[in-house]
């Protein structure tokens, strides 16, 4: 999901650079007509990197992170969660991250719930 992957670098970026991480993902989701998402995508972002415990990496053009991998696989539910073996606060504030960032998605864009368990 494209949305989610320029999201997510846009989101490195920022951090990276120390700039204000939501107008960045507001002016980059524009390009996706969704640019309410930004709080969302960045709590997930935020959340999904502490779970990580480490930075997340991105990667560049069409060629994907490991990283960017399983955050669109914990997104459309194709991986699961417990994979990251993440402490218990970390993975439960990434769980509610995730619905919400289902909800969303499904809100925002019409994507069928069943497609984004």
């Amino acid at each position: 999901m494209a949305i989610l992957i320029d999201a997510a670098r846009c989101w490195r970026k920022a951090c990276d650079a120390g700039d204000p991480i939501q107008p960045c993902l507001s002016r980059t989701l524009a390009a996706h007509d969704c640019a309410m998402l930004a709080p969302v995508l960045d709590s997930l972002c935020l959340l999904y990197e502490s779970a990580l415990g480490r930075p997340m990496t991105v990667g560049e053009a069409q060629t994907f992170s490991e990283d960017e991998r399983l955050l669109l696989g914990l997104v459309d539910g194709s991986r699961p969660r417990a994979c990251l073996g993440c402490a218990q606060a970390a993975a439960h504030t990434l769980d509610c991250a995730l619905c919400s960032t289902r909800v969303m998605l499904t809100l925002t864009l019409g994507y069928p719930a069943l497609t984004l368990q």
